[in-house]
């Protein structure tokens, strides 16, 4: 259930977050239908602060793990930063910091469960950290993510282990040999890059290009299993049976 009387005090004392300008933390609590509802003049929905601190999250999430995981190649660090900034993660983040209890929404909104649905809290999310930089600035948002966030990565985002995946998948569908195949090594030594071909039998199901063979060979068997569930999806057969 939301909160009722002043609320924006309890928030900030059990965020352990003081606000120089409190309009900033209410505004992004506030969602579109709250502020269409009331139609006051110097009412703002958090639309645009979303918008800010989605960029925010992006920069600080990238930095804890350039920082944290040096031995991670670029694609991935993309992979586990997009893990962490996803709507799933968010949500559970929002959750966890009873987000929902604050949000001030309009009557139809409220109604329709708009309390919880995941879209709509991960956008808090955003918000607060664009309200949190603006008011407080980077430092901030990154003290609140180490204090917040970064403590529950482990447990609420996971990179995509797509070998694993079609591994299992080849062997409860197919039955076949699956390999991977390195067919070109390019670049300097210092940036080099190799590419990589996932095989089912004498069918090659994927390509995927990286700094490491290890990033190369997840991006290949990312899109075999894509072609694999198409192929499931549209009836067609998987792989021929002739090896």
């Amino acid at each position: 259930m939301p909160v009722s009387a002043n609320p924006w005090t309890a928030l900030s004392a059990e965020l352990g977050v003081s606000f120089r300008d409190p309009s900033l933390l209410k505004q992004a609590f506030t969602h579109a239908s709250y502020r269409n509802e009331h139609r006051r003049p110097s009412l703002e929905d958090n639309e645009r602060l979303e918008f800010l601190g989605d960029a925010v999250l992006e920069l600080v999430v990238s930095e804890y793990l350039y920082r944290t995981q040096p031995d991670l190649p670029e694609g991935e660090l993309t992979r586990l930063r997009a893990a962490i900034v996803c709507e799933p993660t968010l949500v559970r983040f929002a959750r966890e910091l009873q987000f929902d209890r604050y949000v001030r929404l309009g009557k139809g909104e409220e109604r329709s469960g708009g309390r919880r649905r995941p879209a709509l809290l991960a956008d808090v999310f955003e918000a607060f950290m664009g309200a949190l930089y603006l008011d407080q600035g980077l430092e901030a948002v990154q003290e609140f993510a180490s204090r917040h966030m970064f403590p529950r990565v482990p447990e609420y985002a996971t990179i995509p282990d797509y070998k694993t995946t079609l591994q299992e998948w080849v062997q409860q569908h197919l039955g076949r040999e699956l390999r991977y195949e390195t067919v070109e090594e390019r670049g300097p030594a210092h940036a080099r890059e190799f590419v990589v071909q996932v095989w089912v039998g004498h069918e090659c199901l994927g390509k995927g290009v990286g700094r490491s063979k290890k990033e190369a060979e997840q991006q290949a068997a990312g899109e075999a299993l894509a072609k694999l569930r198409r192929q499931q999806a549209g009836g067609s057969a998987v792989v021929s049976e002739a090896d």
